[in-house]
């Protein structure tokens, strides 16, 4: 029996509900079987009740650590997720404003257009990622981000937020803002921009404006548990490979990029600068939690409309690479062709990935909420790894 059928399905079934938990265990046992992915922690959400919570594998495989629920992760790009919602946080106060330009609370921060003018950078094009901004990881070795020294905030770097956010305005921007869309560094100006508007740190911003609204206290900056952490893995073209101090992972559905800077240590480094980004350290169920506050209306986080926004298309008729059949809102994409992005989930759905092997998605037509943590990047990632999708796929019957 399929789990989603129509619009609203029920799922009250015992046996319904055995049937997705076997379809999701056979994905995760096959994805440990095969070596594809060393630990996972996956939580679904049905109608605002966790149908199926699992943790499998290990969380060092070395160290024959078992993953358990409570394991922590680096989060890479889910920690969008988190500044996002602190910035729309901030708007619902009347501390920032959608449409203000950046100069507003960062006054320096005025990087030209490639025609050489300068043109106002709003809140808005920051959480959409239409500032005309880039990452280094999508550039060549020998990219201008690379040059200016600027971080992609998942390696080592001797750089404050403010400095790295001063590096970033002094490479010329891909296009004018507003024009197009582009994957960037954009939500790491966004956490300064939030530092300004609250005057606080990054940290202590985040977790007033999202963690302890909800009771939250695994995921920050900082570790929580140093001896709950994952141990970072990556596809190496067999069995996962503990990571290295330093990797750059090459990206294979970015042509010409130089790939993923990434540092382990980075976790442990008391000086690395808070990226907004990619830089925060979690828990699964911190997430959830986040998540279904989101879909069933913000509260105590965020208004409806806020939340309403976020999840608006702000690039109709744009094509994102690599996320076909989706648009971006205001911190994460939204599916729009559920044929192109050859997915199941219903049009409106909310996803997003992190390159340490994470993935997860909200489905508000139907009621589902979905993360996925794995310390095997890229294989756990979306997009770029099968288990996400096999996960999915899985969930929907």
């Amino acid at each position: 029996m399929s789990l989603i059928s129509g619009d609203r399905p029920s799922f009250s079934p015992v046996a319904q509900m055995k049937d997705l938990s076997d379809r999701i265990d056979a994905v995760i046992d096959t994805a440990l079987a095969q070596q594809r992915v060393v630990g996972a922690v996956v939580l679904v959400a049905k109608d605002g009740d966790t149908v199926y919570a699992r943790a499998a594998g290990f969380a060092d495989r070395e160290a024959n650590q078992p993953m358990t629920p409570d394991t922590l992760f680096r989060l890479s790009s889910v920690s969008k997720v988190y500044a996002s919602v602190a910035a729309m946080a901030l708007v619902g106060q009347g501390r920032l404003a959608l449409d203000a330009p950046v100069t507003d609370w960062l006054p320096d921060f005025r990087p030209t257009s490639p025609d050489g003018s300068v043109s106002d950078i709003t809140v808005r094009h920051l959480l959409s990622h239409m500032a005309g901004l880039n990452y280094g990881f999508l550039e060549p070795a020998d990219g201008p981000y690379h040059r200016a020294g600027v971080s992609d905030g998942m390696d080592i770097a001797n750089v404050t937020l403010e400095e790295n956010v001063r590096r970033i305005a002094t490479v010329p921007l891909l296009f004018a803002p507003g024009m197009s869309w582009n994957y960037s560094l954009a939500t790491d100006v966004l956490g300064l921009l939030i530092e300004r508007a609250t005057g606080l740190p990054l940290a202590d911003a985040v977790r007033t404006l999202v963690m302890e609204p909800l009771g939250l206290t695994d995921t920050g900056f900082t570790i929580a548990g140093p001896n709950r952490l994952a141990t970072g893995y990556v596809d190496d073209g067999g069995t996962p490979r503990r990571m290295a101090d330093l990797e750059i992972i090459p990206l294979p559905f970015i042509e010409g990029s130089e790939g993923l800077r990434m540092s382990l240590t980075r976790a442990f480094d008391e000086n690395a600068y808070p990226s907004g980004g990619a830089g925060m350290i979690g828990s699964a169920g911190d997430l959830l939690a986040v998540l279904e506050a989101l879909r069933k209306g913000g509260a105590p986080l965020l208004s409806t409309s806020q939340v309403e926004a976020m999840v608006t298309d702000q690039t109709p008729g744009m094509d994102l690479l690599p996320w076909p059949g989706r648009g971006f809102g205001l911190g994460f994409t939204v599916l729009r062709d559920p044929v192109a992005a050859n997915s199941p989930e219903a049009v409106g759905a909310w996803r997003m990935g992190g390159a340490y092997g994470h993935s997860w998605f909200v489905d508000p037509a139907n009621g589902l909420t979905v993360v996925a943590f794995t310390n095997a990047g890229l294989e756990g990632q979306s997009p770029g790894g099968r288990f996400p999708d096999e996960l999915t796929r899985a969930i929907y019957g």
